[in-house]
């Protein structure tokens, strides 16, 4: 998988289109989460970079997820539909469709107003200090990962 650069506009307004291509009632190809639950989901990863106050995990979850599940986000290679999700990032409850999806399209527009030079050896939550590649695929694979998952 060629992983397109997150911090390039042409690439956020491809992101965006996509996200503006959703419709509310859009129903999962897989999985148990509905289209603003889906959207929801995808903010927490954002809400990991520019949300100061977001809670890391603990010391020994956090080994866990830096040596065995973070390769997994950050190399080239596609997410696996149905993939478990991290308890911090489940979203169980009824969500906003229009505004989850107006924070999105936020969070992707200040992701390349923000540039790499800001998430380059910036600390994640979970996965330890990562490099702006590491940042770009993650949050690639990820949010492409869940579009494909609702058609888009």
């Amino acid at each position: 998988m060629n992983i397109p650069n997150v911090f390039t506009k042409e690439v956020s307004d491809t992101l965006t289109n996509r996200v503006n291509n959703l419709k509310d009632t859009q129903a999962a190809n897989w999985g148990k989460m509905d289209v603003a639950q889906m959207l929801a989901h995808c903010n927490v990863t954002y809400e990991m970079a520019f949300d100061q106050n977001f809670k890391k995990s603990s010391p020994f979850l956090r080994f866990i997820l830096k040596n065995l599940v973070k390769k997994s986000f950050v190399n080239a290679l596609p997410l696996k539909k149905n993939s478990s999700t991290a308890p911090e990032m489940l979203i169980k409850s009824p969500k906003d469709f229009e505004e989850e999806k107006s924070r999105l399209i936020a969070y992707l527009q200040k992701t390349v107003k923000m540039s790499e030079a800001f998430f380059d050896g910036k600390d994640h939550p979970g996965f330890g200090v990562m490099t702006k590649q590491e940042w770009n695929n993650f949050y690639y694979k990820h949010l492409d990962h869940h579009l494909t998952q609702f058609g888009v």
